[in-house]
């Protein structure tokens, strides 16, 4: 199994539009967070968590070249507003969205055009649904569990595929979403900045939900331009790291 970081910024992106910060302004690549998302690749599939706004740019520079399943995180803008962008991954096969009624409901809202009748030309998705909850599902031969996190007062939905589990805007998890977790691995989670927020994790609240679930690997993503990439390295614990965008971590496929 191998899962690429498509995106590891937060809703703003970094750069930031009108910002002139050192960040901002860095040269390092890995300072250029795209809206978060990750690409999934596991026997014999291709999955993506959230159609990031960034999507089209992100396939692009990774090569996805095929589509089996989308599964959605949540209806914010940054982690929908990519879905547009499938048209040309969809145009033999129709790919299922796996997302909660309340998602679905709100991606239809925004994007009503896929799901009505339409003139023909300038093509569409072929997207359909599938609900999901808190129950545990599968796409194929792939087991995959919901994670219940809340981002601020919003319950949302991370995903567990055996030993990786893959979480971004959070702000707090509860006893059902730790026994989830349970003999996690490598956790991607998501660790806003430094600073107190409402709905996200701070990077010292991240490794503590990281270390009550018991990962051996901690991997930071959803990162603002407060961050700098090169000083949060130095700063982290051996076994933590930040996310980039194009990173590759690669894990025994899932039973």
């Amino acid at each position: 199994m191998k899962i690429t970081i498509l995106g590891s910024g937060t809703s703003h992106g970094v750069p930031v539009i009108g910002c002139a910060c050192r960040v901002c302004k860095s040269t390092d690549e890995r300072n250029n967070r795209s809206r978060s998302s990750a690409w999934i690749t596991t026997r014999g599939l291709s999955i993506v968590i959230d159609t990031a706004t960034d999507f089209r740019i992100q396939a692009l520079r990774e090569g996805l070249d095929r589509l089996d399943a989308v599964l959605y995180t949540h209806p914010h803008a940054d982690h929908l507003h990519g879905l547009d962008d499938t048209r040309s991954l969809t145009h033999d096969n129709p790919v299922p969205l796996y997302a909660t009624r309340e998602t679905a409901s709100e991606i239809k809202n925004r994007f009503d055009y896929i799901f009505r009748a339409t003139q023909q030309g300038g093509g569409k998705p072929r997207v359909f649904f599938r609900e999901i909850g808190d129950d545990p599902f599968e796409i194929g031969p792939v087991r995959i569990v919901p994670v219940p996190v809340m981002h601020g007062g919003l319950p949302i939905l991370g995903y567990r595929f055996g030993r990786l589990a893959y979480i971004t805007d959070c702000s707090e998890i509860d006893e059902e979403g730790y026994e989830r977790l349970e003999g996690v691995e490598t956790l991607v989670i998501g660790a806003l900045r430094d600073r107190p927020h409402t709905t996200h994790f701070t990077v010292s609240e991240a490794i503590a939900a990281s270390r009550r679930a018991g990962a051996s690997r901690t991997i930071l993503t959803h990162i603002c331009h407060d961050m700098e990439h090169g000083e949060l390295c130095d700063k982290l614990p051996a076994d933590v790291e930040p996310a980039y965008d194009g990173m590759t971590i690669t894990l025994p496929d899932p039973q």
